[in-house]
């Protein structure tokens, strides 16, 4: 009688499953790393919105200078660590029934997200965040600004191998509530200057499913009409030609 070879059955089937495992390492499509992301600044000009709480605020003319010296392109591209935001659904338990309990969704949050990024020999990178910042006061007058005067978005995007986007995140209302303290010590000479920002936002947008979400009150209100034209059209036809 034959014997059967339990261990080597066993055997097989784990090395099976330990290749298929080390394929996906070298598959280009096998695994998201998180050294392969893009960041993309998209600070405000400082003039939109009503006039605030002072015309006389100098940072809304210095911010589209800076923005324009090309500092908010290498502001993103020296961003060292960020993170993907996150979504927190809020229950509350619902006393209606009998039985086990069980929580319904009354709302959802967004939590802050910390950016670090390298700084300059002349900190550009910490002054336009500060100069970002100062567009929601005036620092003369004490005054502040109205909110679309200093909010803007930020773009994080996840890359392949092939430094293609594969997945991103926009948050829509953002602005740079803190602009972290920055030490300094005799550390090793090679050791780089950085800055640790944490923004806030309204909410954010996954651009892979959501990108056009909400659509411009003019797309809604055209789909509403060519659906409302399509249901009469369709209602119009006989019900003998809508079985052929």
């Amino acid at each position: 009688m034959p014997k059967f070879n339990i261990g080597g059955l066993i055997e097989g089937t784990a090395y099976g499953v330990i290749n298929e495992i080390l394929s996906g390492f070298r598959d280009q499509n096998g695994y998201a790393k998180p050294s392969r992301y893009e960041v993309t600044l998209h600070p405000p000009s400082g003039v939109g919105g009503k006039s605030g709480g002072s015309d006389t605020n100098i940072m809304s003319i210095l911010m589209p200078q800076k923005t324009s010296e090309g500092t908010t392109r290498r502001t993103s591209l020296r961003c060292e660590s960020i993170s993907f935001p996150g979504r927190t659904l809020d229950t509350t338990g619902d006393v209606n029934l009998y039985g086990p309990l069980k929580d319904v969704v009354t709302g959802y949050t967004y939590g802050d997200i910390t950016g670090v990024f390298q700084c300059s020999t002349d900190m550009r990178e910490r002054t336009f965040f500060e100069t970002w910042q100062r567009l929601s006061f005036d620092n003369r007058t004490f005054a502040f600004e109205y909110y679309d005067k200093y909010v803007g978005s930020l773009d994080i995007h996840q890359l392949d191998e092939n430094n293609n986007k594969t997945f991103g995140v926009k948050l829509i209302e953002c602005f740079p509530t803190t602009v972290a303290e920055q030490q300094l010590s005799y550390q090793p000479a090679s050791d780089v200057q950085k800055v640790s920002v944490t923004f806030k936002y309204r909410y954010f947008k996954n651009l892979t499913d959501e990108a056009d979400l909400p659509k411009p009150l003019l797309d809604r209100i055209g789909e509403v009409v060519l659906n409302g034209v399509e249901r009469e059209i369709r209602g119009a036809i006989p019900k003998v030609l809508t079985r052929l």
